[in-house]
């Protein structure tokens, strides 16, 4: 896929997404032929993918088919997902919500299911989680430039400039590594970096919207609930450092992760 192709296939992903969500969306990429395109070029369809589902706050059961894909099963079911806290749930694929903390996302908690490889199914969380924070940092900067405070512009002032030049560097920073990530350990740094990096950007930009942040007219409150459910999905970001540092200690060496 080239560069005009990779346009064209961002431009529909982000007008599909803006008009469907859900079980319609779902539908909508079938018939796109995200099936073939997982297959045939994961690399460029996950990034893309996941990435406008995190900016366009639409949600789809997406994550199912890249694990499903990762182990060599067929694409289209619902295996059960480890989430944190030693729980397991299944993302239907249906328009029923369930009682998760994201009221919109059709999550059913489920008995332990069987293990399946989780690399390419964080390392696509990571990308879901990063268009989440680009959002909230959107909603937030898009504020901060509109409104006034003493008389002057909220973008003024250095305690907001510095709020939101820290978001933008943990979302830089946790997006080179999910470019950089290859291998188990890489997607599962990847992940903690990109669950961090949304924490971080639904803290700050909560900060800087202040009251109008905590209302269900705002959009910023469908962000921070996806990014805390998805932060949760296949190991939270603080579960994931303790993982990676207890497989540091087993191996007493850390592995090179980027190749300089």
């Amino acid at each position: 896929m080239d560069a005009a192709e990779r346009d064209l296939f961002a431009q529909t992903l982000r007008k599909t997404m803006t008009a469907a969500s859900g079980r319609a969306l779902d539908t909508a990429l079938a018939d796109l032929g995200w099936s073939d395109l997982l297959t045939q070029a994961p690399d460029v369809a996950v990034p893309l993918a996941f990435g406008l589902l995190g900016e366009t706050g639409a949600h789809a059961p997406l994550l199912n088919d890249v694990l499903l894909h990762a182990a060599g099963r067929a694409v289209g079911g619902t295996p059960p997902l480890p989430y944190t806290g030693g729980a397991w749930v299944v993302w239907e694929r249906t328009d029923e919500t369930g009682g998760a903390l994201d009221g919109e996302l059709p999550l059913r908690t489920v008995a332990a299911g069987d293990p399946v490889p989780l690399a390419a199914g964080r390392r696509a969380l990571g990308w879901w989680l990063l268009g989440t924070g680009r959002a909230m940092l959107a909603l937030a900067r898009s504020h901060v430039l509109d409104r006034t405070q003493f008389g002057r512009p909220l973008a003024s002032f250095q305690a907001v400039r510095h709020r939101l030049a820290e978001t933008l560097v943990a979302l830089d920073g946790a997006e080179a590594t999910l470019v950089a990530a290859e291998d188990d350990l890489g997607c599962l740094l990847a992940k903690a970096a990109a669950g961090q990096a949304a924490l971080t950007a639904a803290r700050h930009c909560q900060q800087v919207l202040g009251g109008i942040g905590f209302t269900a007219e705002h959009d910023l409150h469908r962000h921070v609930r996806r990014a805390l459910v998805l932060d949760g999905l296949l190991g939270s970001a603080r579960e994931l450092t303790r993982e990676a540092g207890q497989l540091v200690r087993e191996g007493r060496s850390a592995p090179r992760l980027v190749q300089l």
